[in-house]
């Protein structure tokens, strides 16, 4: 490995890894995300399902219906054979996905294995952790399904916005849920944790560690221009600083104890490799939304930015993915640099952030902006990076 194979910020090698054009084709969808049930029985106060632009999500069906999941297994059989995929990756989510069950989730992950064969099926289920109770947790061990837990730190962190709508905090449940998942480590998938300003990045990180997650996924609040995130001192690089406190512990630390998303991938972007999650990079978009009812939609998060912003009007009945994959708005989320806002393509790390998380970009009708986290990602970017540099460094010195 050279030194100037790193994408440091302000060193003129910005361009040391071109970048990727729009794919010639479109890229075939890899992850399927399916909204078996749109109700929640929490009340978290950032959720883009039902507090922030387009709450539609009210008025749709709870819960995904027999002929609409049977179509959407179809849809994806069809979609993985026509392009000869190896595997999909299924997400079940909601609103709360429990609410279906676990014994109907894990028969809709048989349902979905047998649909897509010879092809693998990896499936998770998404949840709150409020309902993951022993009797749920083995139904979906048995069906071999892996299981995402949202929580945002330690109590007084998660239950500042993860709360029942009484107002009653979440925490006690999706403690025990995490003790329980801990012990099952074939079926952990992983934490989600929203960034918080109010809560200690350190104590957040600890607290996460507690419960051996294999996975750490820290997200950016859902906010765009329109809607900016909170910033109770005024600092436009807060988020990018809470981030950078937490990559120190992370990447300092003489055992690795679990995996942050994240980091690992600023890491591989600024290393040359191409990005795996959207919220980074340059790479096409490769998951698609199917709602209850059965409608095709775009990354749900988009429902943050103005109502209708996930549309498509299509749906699993009349339309194939491939016609999804043709929808102007996918298209765009599959064009590369070109899609970039004129600053974006200007900025020496364009390659790494990738103009920032899509639905983060959104003002006033056009998503053709940088991110409103901006100057957070710009501070993290060059805070990874000066420490990747540092150790090439060393390393080379010791190369002689």
């Amino acid at each position: 490995m050279e030194l100037g194979d790193v994408t440091v910020p302000g060193d003129g090698r910005g361009a040391a890894v071109a970048d990727r054009p729009a794919p010639a084709r479109p890229v075939p969808f890899s992850e399927f995300i399916l909204k078996v049930h749109s109700r929640c029985n929490l009340a978290c106060d950032y959720c883009y399902m039902y507090e922030l632009a387009d709450r539609s999500a009210r008025t749709d069906p709870p819960r995904m219906s027999p002929e609409v999941f049977a179509r959407t297994c179809w849809r994806i059989g069809e979609h993985v054979r026509t392009h000869g995929l190896d595997a999909a990756r299924v997400v079940l989510h909601g609103g709360e996905p429990l609410l279906v069950g676990a014994p109907a989730l894990a028969r809709m992950a048989d349902r979905l294995r047998a649909a897509v064969r010879p092809a693998t099926a990896r499936i998770t289920v998404q949840t709150n952790g409020t309902r993951l109770d022993e009797p749920a947790l083995s139904a979906l061990v048995g069906a071999g399904v892996r299981i995402g837990v949202s929580l945002d730190g330690d109590r007084t962190a998660n239950d500042r916005h993860r709360r029942y709508a009484s107002g009653r905090g979440s925490f006690d449940q999706v403690d025990a849920a995490l003790r329980r998942l801990a012990d099952r480590p074939e079926a952990y998938a992983g934490i989600l944790c929203v960034v918080d300003l109010a809560a200690d990045p350190l104590d957040t990180y600890a607290a996460l560690l507690a419960y051996r997650p294999p996975v750490v996924d820290f997200l950016l609040p859902h906010a765009n221009w329109e809607s900016p995130p909170a910033r109770p001192d005024g600092d436009d690089t807060g988020y990018g600083r809470w981030l950078a406190r937490v990559f120190d512990a992370w990447y300092d630390a003489p055992v690795r104890r679990t995996r942050v998303r994240l980091f690992e991938e600023l890491i591989n972007l600024l290393l040359g490799g191409a990005s795996r999650t959207e919220s980074l990079g340059l790479s096409p978009v490769a998951a698609v939304v199917v709602n209850t009812d059965g409608g095709y939609e775009q990354v749900d998060t988009l429902r943050s930015s103005y109502p209708g912003a996930v549309d498509t009007d299509l749906t699993v009945f009349a339309h194939s993915f491939d016609e999804v994959l043709r929808h102007p708005a996918v298209a765009a989320r599959q064009a590369g640099v070109s899609a970039l806002a004129a600053g974006c393509r200007a900025c020496p790390v364009h390659r790494v952030c990738g103009g920032g998380n899509y639905p983060h970009r959104y003002r006033a009708g056009s998503f053709t902006n940088p991110s409103v986290y901006c100057h957070d990602l710009r501070l993290l970017i060059d805070h990874v990076a000066g420490r990747l540099r540092a150790d090439l460094v060393g390393l080379r010195g010791r190369d002689g």
